[in-house]
C-alpha cells in the first residue's frame, strides 16, 4: 500500500556531496507519517541514519552523521531528502528510505521495529 523509491545515489570522492531523494506513493501513505533513512554497508548490519517527523521540526541523526547530513521533506510532493556533505569512505552503503506512522517520533524511528515499509535502496560509494 506504500511505495517508496529512492534516487540520487552514485559514486563520489571523499569530501564530496550527494543528495538522496525518496518518493512516497500509494493509498496507504500519508504525509503525516514519520520518515527516515537507514543504510547497510557490505558485510555489516543495517544501521539508522536519520529521521524526520511530519512537521519537519523533529529530526534525529546517527551521531557520526549529524554534522554532515541533513534530512528534510516536502509534504506537498510526498518527498523526503537526505543531503550528505563531507562524505567519507565509511559512508559507503546501500541507503534505504523508510516510513513509520504518524505517532512515531524521529528518535523512535531509529529502531527498525518502527518501520512499516522500506524502499529498494540506492547505492552510495565514496572513494578515498
Amino acid at each position: 500500500q506504500v511505495k517508496l523509491v529512492e534516487s540520487g545515489g552514485g559514486s563520489v570522492p571523499a569530501g564530496g556531496s550527494l543528495r538522496l531523494s525518496c518518493a512516497a506513493s500509494g493509498p496507504g501513505f500519508s504525509s503525516y507519517f514519520t520518515m527516515g533513512w537507514f543504510r547497510q554497508a557490505p558485510g555489516k548490519a543495517q544501521e539508522f541514519v536519520a529521521a524526520i517527523d511530519w512537521t519537519g521540526d523533529d529530526t534525529y541523526y546517527k551521531d557520526s552523521v549529524k554534522d554532515r547530513f541533513t534530512i528534510s521533506r516536502d509534504n506537498a510532493k510526498n518527498m523526503v531528502y537526505l543531503q550528505m556533505d563531507s562524505l567519507k569512505p565509511v559512508d559507503t552503503a546501500v541507503y534505504y528510505c523508510a516510513v513509520g506512522s504518524h505517532s512515531t517520533t524521529a528518535k523512535a524511528m531509529s529502531s527498525p521495529s518502527a518501520v512499516n515499509d522500506w524502499g529498494p535502496g540506492t547505492q552510495v560509494t565514496v572513494s578515498s
